[in-house]
Formats: structure tokens, sequence, C-alpha cells
């Protein structure tokens, strides 16, 4: 065996014994050695039951997540499920929970803007100290865009509209982060890591041309803007991309001549490595994909529970999600040498970043199909590369259990259209779908 597939192998059973010990009991919650956690543990919320999702808060923060990512009906990494998408939801869901000792963040969704407005008025009428709350608003119309399809108003008459609505923020001095590049709707299609990064840094350059339009001195504006990406089961690719985007992101604010803010990064495993059929393999893969984050110093980390391409999730799948990450802080999460990668991986993303720029800015390439079309080749490069490498996965015995819950479609109410990109998983010929 050479070195290279030693050290493969290696890594490899350090994920399934971490698998193994997140689907036993050795990890009951994060209290034990909290000094070790160096992210956000963020638990999804994503139940269209409000009083089933209350209920997983409080036992989501009980057992040590210091996170929240509220998903909503219609959202694009909704998989179908989610939160209404009412302000009375919003408001009875976060009834009680100590907003300023976690870290908050609203998905993306066709309707973030309202929600983020929902939310605002929702914190004015608290007790809170603004000044202490760590928040996301998740507001990213190119992501919408690619996720659902569509969008609700005309491309111009909303980067028409933002600037004033960003200006509206800016002088209520709402905290944390406002406007995100998510590049997670491009992963769970299958786009490569080049290609996922480069849309990332269009959505970005965009979020800072209306700052400049709503009259807002960049650089106070650019700490406002946050990226979400996806992490898969290959670590070290993981890690490298993370660190890469930093790079890309310094580079973009030095092309706007600002001092350079760090990127904040919310990481998610991924959609397109869950197999039906493998549910220790997922939790395996999951390990790995959060061992990748970790390294690459993700600022927050949600992994999608094991059982997911089975229906909604239920408590022992949630609390497995859980423990893989407070398995992984206890660990060490180094990862050998990765500038190579970092390079390759900075070149492809920032010529898709230009190519983008080339073909209009990212909606008008959405619009176009231009993204898609790419994001497609990927896609089919990797499933390829999937039926020569994996094994064929064994068929899970007996029913997984789900909670009652049915998916909805996604609405198709809109002005603008284009092809959306919807989640896959690469051992489904089928696709996720919504």
């Amino acid at each position: 065996m050479t070195d290279k597939a030693a050290d493969r192998h290696g890594q490899e059973q350090r994920w399934r014994d971490l698998a193994e010990k997140a689907l036993g009991n050795e990890v009951q919650d994060g209290r034990a050695d909290p000094a070790t956690r160096r992210w956000t543990i963020c638990q999804r919320i994503d139940d269209p039951d409000v009083e089933r999702a209350r209920a997983q808060i409080a036992e989501d923060l009980a057992r040590g997540a210091t996170g929240l990512a509220l998903i909503f009906d219609g959202a694009p990494n909704a998989f179908g499920y989610g939160l209404p998408g009412t302000a009375q939801a919003l408001e009875r869901v976060l009834d009680g929970v100590p907003l300023d000792k976690i870290y908050l963040r609203l998905d993306v969704h066709p309707a973030s803007r309202a929600m983020a407005d929902w939310l605002v008025t929702l914190l004015s009428g608290g007790k809170v100290d603004p000044s202490r709350l760590n928040l996301s608003f998740g507001i990213d119309p190119a992501a919408t865009f690619a996720g659902t399809g569509r969008l609700r108003m005309t491309i111009e008459a909303l980067q028409a509209s933002m600037p004033q609505s960003l200006a509206h923020f800016f002088a209520m001095d709402v905290p944390g982060i406002l406007l995100e590049a998510d590049g997670r709707v491009l992963n769970n299609a299958g786009a490569s890591e080049a290609r996922e990064l480069g849309a990332m840094l269009a959505s970005a350059a965009a979020h800072l041309r209306l700052f400049q339009e709503a009259r807002q001195a960049l650089i106070y504006a650019a700490p406002h803007i946050g990226f979400a990406l996806g992490v898969d089961d290959d670590a070290r690719l993981s890690a490298a991309k993370i660190k890469a985007l930093r790079r890309l992101w310094q580079r973009v604010q030095e092309g706007f001549a600002i001092p350079p803010a760090r990127a904040s990064v919310h990481a998610e495993t991924s959609m397109r490595f869950v197999d039906r059929h493998d549910l220790a393999g997922n939790v395996a893969r999951n390990a790995a994909a959060c061992l990748g984050a970790a390294a690459g110093g993700a600022d927050s980390i949600a992994v999608l529970p094991h059982t997911i391409a089975h229906g909604l999730p239920e408590g022992d799948a949630r609390r497995v999600a859980r423990n893989i990450q407070f398995l992984v802080a206890q660990e060490d999460t180094a990862i050998g040498d990765v500038d190579a990668l970092i390079d390759s991986l900075c070149e492809q993303a920032w010529a898709e970043f230009q190519r983008i720029e080339q073909e209009g800015g990212i909606l008008p390439s959405l619009k176009a199909g231009h993204i898609q079309a790419r994001v497609r080749a990927s896609a089919e490069e990797r499933r390829k590369s999937l039926a020569a490498n994996r094994a064929s996965s064994a068929a899970s015995g007996g029913t997984v259990p789900t909670l009652p819950a049915e998916r909805h479609p996604a609405p198709t109410d809109g002005v603008v259209f284009c092809e959306a990109l919807l989640p896959l998983r690469l051992d489904d010929p089928v696709g996720v779908g919504q």
C-alpha cells in the first residue's frame, strides 16, 4: 500500500470510528469540554409543525447546540419541508429562545426580505441588547433564483429596490450578516468546488455593488456579507475550499479598493452524497465533511441528519447529527498540506467568477442558463466517478423512522424564470427534487 493510499485508508477508518461513536451513546450532549468548540454547532429547524419545532429547539440547546438555522417552507434548502413562512410562526418558534446566547440564521428563502423585517420587528420589541446578537438574515436573490427557478419581480426591479432596503436596515443598526452568498444550491446540484466558489464570488460582488448603490461605505458594509457552502466527504478538498474562499474574498474586496474583511463562513454537509440505502455510511461521510469544515475554519457547521433521504428526520437522527460535531470537536482536525490544492481552486474559481461577470453577472447568467449548463456537466462527471469508485451500498434493513410530514411542492408563481438547480443524490439518477 502506498503512503497516499495508507493515509486515505487511515482517514476513512477515523471517519467510521467517529460514525460508530455518534450512532451510539458515547456523546449525549455538548457540555463536556466546551473549550474544545472552535465553531458554532448549528442545528437545522425545518419541521412544518411549529410546536414540534419548538420542542426540537429546546432539546438541541439543552444538549449543547450553540446555533439554530431556521428553514422555511419553499426555501431551496428545505428539501420539501420547512417551517410555515409566516411572521406568527417565526415569533412562536423563537418564543423563549435565548437569542443573545446563540447564533441564529434564517436560511435563504424567496421571502427572505420580509422575514428579515419580521425578525427585526420581533427583536425591537424585546429586551435583548442588539450588540450581543449573532444573526444571519440569509438574503441572497441569486441562490433563491437558482434554487427555485423564479423571482417575484424582474431582475431590474429587484436591483432597484434592494439598495433602499439595505439603507433601511443600516439605519436601524441591524447586527450580523445581512446578505449572503450561498453556494449550497449549486453544491447540492452537483457543481464542482471551483464552480460553487466562482458563483459565490459573483453573488458577493453583486452584493457589494448593491451597498454602493445604497450609498453605504463598503468598508463598513463588507462585514455584513457572509457565505454559506456545502462540504462533502473529501475532507481535504472541503478544507481547501473554505480556505480558498477566504483568499478569494480578500481579492474581491481589494478589487473594490477596501481593506479586506474576514469572510464569515457557514458550512453544511452536502445532500448530494447522502445514500438512501447506506445509513451508517451517511454518518461516516457526515463525519468526514464535518472534519473538513472544521479544518477549513468554518465559523458555523450544520450536519444533515443521516436519514434525510427517507423523510423529515426524527429525534435520534437529529441527535446523531449533533453528536458528530461534538465528537469532531474533540478530535485533532488538522489536515495535511493543502496549499497546492488551494492555489488550484483559487485559479479555477476566479476564472468561473470572471466568466459569470462577462455573462452580465450572477442573475443574468442564471436567467440565460449558463451556470446551470456548467453545473449539469460537473454533476455528470461526479456521477461517473461515483459509479467507478464506490461499491454498491447494502440496503438498510427495516423501516427508517421519520416524522409524519408531507413534502410540499415548490411554488410556481413568479415574474422571471430560469432552470431550477434542484438538489440531487449521486446514488439516485432521479435526484431529490422539491
